[in-house]
């Protein structure tokens, strides 16, 4: 949908693109960095009706599903300050990229689907589990869209992976999931669901970020709607004023004038 066009490839290094950073990262950032803050700082019962949690089918909360992505995840320590960072390098080129209106739709369309295949799942795993799926809160359902979008928008860009193994960005995809799947692991209960949402984020963004793959597939989904709809209402106009359609190969009800064409 926002893919390179047929026959170019990106030149650029990851993390090496100029000018400021965007002003949508850094509010971004911001606000994950404040509601983090809040939730240590008493403020957790109201932080915990933005975040995505059983509440969502318990009590109807169904904006969890909106509202989760913005929600700054995890214990008081350096990591979450480091995945803030990671989170900022992968954005920013993914926000250039892209441009505004395609970014947040990125968001929008991998992080929605994401939280309504976990929550569909956990009620089938066990729906009274308080696990708040933690694989999938805040800036960690993010990192799993901006870093596999930058790996389909950049697949060529070399990045150092723990600052000293070089990998071309393509493979990101692939190594998200394999971390994903490890965290689930350490997960107590398992976060089955979450991983599951993280795949189908990551899937979403690589097919929105692919010249002709989600946009391809949506197009169909519309087109065949549409003439659903329409055949749906000739039959009704059939039946209620005794039309007689023929198709345009002539294999109506009768016999074709030979006149018309």
């Amino acid at each position: 949908m926002y893919g390179n066009p047929p026959g170019q490839r990106p030149q650029i290094q990851f993390g090496m693109t100029g000018g400021p950073p965007p002003r949508d990262i850094l509010i971004l950032l911001a606000v994950l960095f404040g509601t983090f803050s809040l939730s240590h700082l008493g403020a957790r019962g109201l932080i915990e009706w933005l975040m995505l949690t059983p509440r969502v089918w318990q009590s109807f909360a169904v904006w969890q599903v909106v509202t989760y992505p913005f929600v700054g995840y995890g214990a008081p320590s350096i990591w979450f300050l480091l995945e803030l960072l990671i989170l900022f390098w992968f954005g920013k080129d993914v926000y250039r990229r892209l441009g505004r209106a395609n970014f947040w739709r990125l968001v929008a369309w991998t992080t929605i689907p994401a939280a309504a295949v976990a929550v569909v799942l956990q009620l089938f795993i066990d729906r009274d589990v308080w696990a708040a799926f933690p694989l999938l809160q805040g800036q960690r359902i993010l990192l799993a869209v901006f870093i596999a979008a930058f790996a389909t928008l950049f697949g060529q860009a070399t990045i150092y992976l723990f600052f000293v193994l070089p990998v071309k960005a393509r493979w990101f995809i692939w190594i998200e999931i394999l971390f994903a799947f490890v965290a689930m692991l350490g997960t107590e209960p398992r976060d089955f669901a979450g991983f599951a949402g993280i795949c189908v984020a990551v899937g979403m963004a690589y097919s929105m970020c692919t010249p002709g793959g989600f946009n391809r597939v949506w197009s169909r989904w519309v087109l065949m709607a549409k003439q659903k709809q329409y055949r749906s209402q000739l039959e009704r106009e059939r039946k209620k004023r005794g039309f007689r359609v023929i198709d345009g190969e002539g294999r109506g009800d009768g016999p074709r004038d030979p006149w018309v064409n």
